[in-house]
């Protein structure tokens, strides 16, 4: 009983896509125990379902939908249902994003276009969908995932780096033009993350990432997750318009 007066997301109903790994999934965990109701969203309906699988163990409320974020039919379907089963949707984390390396010379337009319309485009039609609601109810939280490399750039990442510039650019307009409606914008931008994006790369290559992180390791899933919860809960409740970085001080 005490545990559930300390929730920071109790009653809350959040949109979470990228949902199925890594920093999304470790996110949908940690708003599932600080209380709120989530729906994962992702592109493999097999994956997504096991993740919901894993976290639905006791009875959590937690529904799958294998959606596409460059689709708007799909995204405006799963966003009436999620407000037909729950009635409301408080919070949309838009992590959903993949990179398609390469230097700006050898970059194929398909390998831009793809990035973009997945973590940009991609955004914005999930944002679009549940802000009819949020503007109804007054209220809201959205949160998008940038990166460092959306700051600072990074060799090779010509597509990913505009991208994730680009939605930093959202919440810093949203921020002003949703402010007034009672809806924060926030942006999160984690730096080398333990997910299963690292998972081929070489030792080497590994070992040279962490030693440009000052805290000579790199993050977790987890701790990017902390701060999303953070940002969703009341206790951000002034904090509109700002961009975080999570990324064990790499760009001091």
């Amino acid at each position: 009983m005490e545990k559930a007066n300390t929730m920071k997301l109790k009653g809350k109903v959040a949109v979470i896509t990228g949902a199925a790994q890594g920093i999304g999934y470790a996110t949908a965990r940690k708003f599932l125990d600080e209380g709120a109701t989530v729906a994962l969203i992702d592109l493999v309906p097999n994956l997504v379902e096991a993740a919901r699988s894993k976290l639905k163990v006791n009875g959590e409320l937690v529904e799958s939908f294998a959606v596409d974020v460059t689709r708007r039919d799909q995204i405006e379907a799963m966003v009436g249902q999620v407000r037909e089963r729950f009635g409301r949707i408080d919070i949309l984390v838009n992590n959903a994003g993949i990179t398609q390396d390469a230097r700006f010379q050898n970059m194929t337009d398909d390998q831009f276009d793809r990035v973009i319309d997945v973590n940009l485009k991609g955004t914005y039609n999930c944002s679009k969908a549940v802000l009819a609601g949020m503007l109804e109810q007054g209220s809201g939280v959205i949160l998008n995932a940038s990166s460092v490399v959306g700051i600072y750039g990074n060799f090779g990442q010509t597509n990913y780096a505009a991208s994730k510039f680009g939605v930093i650019g959202f919440v810093k307009t949203w921020a002003r033009e949703l402010g007034p409606k009672g809806i924060r914008c926030n942006a999160v931008c984690p730096g080398f993350i333990a997910t299963s994006i690292l998972e081929h790369m070489p030792e080497k290559v590994l070992s040279q990432l962490t030693e440009r992180v000052p805290m000579r390791r790199l993050g977790r899933p987890e701790e990017v997750a902390n701060v999303y919860a953070f940002l969703a809960s009341d206790d951000a409740s002034y904090i509109n318009g700002a961009v975080i970085e999570v990324a064990g001080g790499l760009t001091v």
